[in-house]
């Protein structure tokens, strides 16, 4: 997957972009972390339990220079992209999903495309 000026995860009609005020320290104190390659890449579950091993996870990646981005969401090993926009069974999973992408909008990290 290559990074774009606009991404958004498999099965969603909702894209974004990187907000132009969007700093390195904004991806870090958004639990953002920097890669060996320089890039910054945020895992972050979507299950109940932020513990737990299992389930779905929301992997963004941010080029190092804070231009285009990538998103998906994967398997609980992070190795097969996962459709949560297929039928109903991941409705809570779909909501938490915008409820973390809107808290990135409200910090001036990411901005919607219309």
């Amino acid at each position: 997957m290559a990074f774009e000026k606009q991404a958004t995860v498999l099965g969603s009609d909702v894209y974004y972009r990187i907000a132009p005020e969007a700093k390195r320290y904004t991806l870090r104190d958004n639990g953002f972390t920097e890669t060996n390659g320089g890039n910054f890449q945020l895992i972050r579950s979507l299950e109940a339990t932020p513990q737990s091993k299992e389930g779905f996870k929301l992997k963004i990646t941010v080029d190092k220079d804070i231009q285009t981005l990538k998103m998906s969401v994967t398997t609980g090993n992070g190795l097969k992209s996962v459709n949560l926009f297929k039928g109903s069974q991941h409705e809570m999973l779909q909501k938490k999903f915008y409820f973390l992408m809107d808290g990135f909008i409200s910090r001036g990290l990411f901005e919607k495309v219309v």
